[in-house]
This record gives structure tokens, C-alpha cells and sequence, in this order.
């Protein structure tokens, strides 16, 4: 569970993660409600509605807050913006992403996380560069998150910066070594180094760590295409 989703529904009473039911998310009041919903819609898959209600726990947690503000405020937010990258919504994970950001309650990993949905969401909306630039800001508080190096190196890719794409995949391969979305991507960094002999060999592994997930079958994809030749002998009759 990403950490700011957690330290949210830890913000909650003991028994919301519990909740099966919006009827008994909604017999409850204010902030409490709220969080239940998001929780309950979070595991759900339902983002789009996890996102609203996170964006209302922060409101209803503005409200009844000090002058000063409360953590709750922000960590719903940055909550909140990951749900909307989630529900393929960039845009509105920017703006969430942006005003959880800008508080002062965000610290240490929680704040990198936001700074890698941040880097997600600009990404998404090819903004490259605002990309880059929240990725190294994560870099100093998550270094020891393997899908932030994982992340980087796709970035890298669309950059067009194939050694540090190679430098931020093998940062990745170190941390989770086995993990097949990596394993797939550390074959497309490959590849695109004209390293066919790499790619094949992360490709079969990523195939072999993610039989029937989508890392496997992309990667089955992808040898498949390996072994296409790279020129096609016509079969048309040759002219008398």
C-alpha cells in the first residue's frame, strides 16, 4: 500500500479497515465517513471515488484544523492525487499533487512519495522536464524504493537517455532483482542499447516470474518480436 494511503487510514478510528460497506461508512460523520469511503473505494479499484473522498477528508480536515494546519490535510491530498493517477485523471493529481506539496506536514518518505506521484502525473502529461526534476527530489528521502529507480529509467527512455535509463534500471535490479515489471523493463533498456542478448535474457525471466500477469505476457511479447527477422525475403515470382 503506498505509504500515504496508510498514514491516512491510520488517521481513521480502529475499525475502518474493517468497513465492507458504504452503508456503514455513511452511518458515520465528517471526516471519519470520509476516510471510510476512500478506504473502502481505494481497495475497491474504485479511484475516481477513493480520489473525491480523499480530496474531502482534506477539506473537512482544513476546516476543523488550527491556524497552523494538521498533517491530515496534506497527507489526504497527496492520498488523494495518487488515487487520480490511478483513475488516468493527471491533471487533477497535478493540482492535489501540487497543494499537498506546497504544506509543510509532508516529511521524509511521505513527502517522497508525493514527489514521485508529482513526477507520475507531469509524465503523464509529458512534462518531461517538471518529471525529472520531482524525481530527483524523491531520490532524497526514497533512494531505497525500487520503483522509483524503475520509474526513472522509463523516463529516461522517453528522454532519450539511454545511459541513465541503463544507470536507474540496474539501481532497480539491485533492490528487487526478481520483480518482473523491472525485469521488463530493464529488457526494453536493453534493447533500445542494442544489447539483444540482455533483453532476451531479462524478457525470459520477466516471462518466467509473471506467468499469467501482464509483465509475463508483455515480455513474451516482446521475445516474440526479438525473433522476427529483421528482413522478410519476398515470395513473389521473380520477373521472365
Amino acid at each position: 500500500m503506498n505509504l500515504l494511503l496508510a498514514a491516512v487510514i491510520a488517521a481513521s478510528t480502529p475499525t475502518t479497515a474493517a468497513v465492507s460497506t458504504e452503508v456503514e461508512c455513511r452511518s458515520r460523520s465528517g471526516v471519519d465517513s470520509s476516510i471510510c469511503l476512500a478506504t473502502l473505494y481505494a481497495g475497491a479499484g474504485r479511484h475516481e471515488e477513493a480520489a473525491a473522498e480523499f480530496e474531502k477528508v482534506a477539506q473537512l480536515s482544513l476546516e476543523i484544523a488550527s491556524a497552523q494546519g494538521a498533517p491530515q490535510v496534506d497527507r489526504a491530498l497527496a492520498a488523494a492525487g495518487n488515487m487520480w493517477i490511478a483513475a488516468g485523471q493527471p491533471g487533477k493529481a497535478a493540482l492535489a499533487l501540487d497543494r499537498a506539496l506546497a504544506g509543510t506536514w509532508l516529511r521524509a518518505e511521505h513527502r517522497g512519495e508525493a514527489l514521485l506521484d508529482r513526477a507520475r502525473a507531469a509524465e503523464a502529461q509529458n512534462d518531461l522536464k517538471t518529471a525529472r526534476a520531482r524525481v530527483s527530489e524523491a531520490a532524497q528521502t526514497i533512494s531505497a524504493d525500487p520503483f522509483l529507480w524503475y520509474f526513472s529509467a522509463a523516463l529516461a527512455v522517453r528522454e532519450g537517455n539511454v545511459p541513465l535509463a541503463r544507470s536507474a534500471i540496474n539501481r532497480a535490479l539491485s533492490l528487487a532483482p526478481e520483480d518482473p515489471t523491472i525485469l521488463f523493463e530493464a529488457g526494453h533498456v536493453a534493447h533500445l542499447a542494442d544489447d539483444n542478448a540482455g533483453a532476451r535474457g531479462y524478457w525470459t525471466r520477466a516471462a518466467a516470474a509473471d506467468p499469467a500477469g501482464p509483465s509475463g505476457k508483455a515480455a513474451r511479447e516482446a521475445l516474440a518480436m526479438l525473433d522476427v527477422p529483421l528482413t522478410v525475403q519476398s515470395t513473389a515470382a521473380a520477373p521472365k
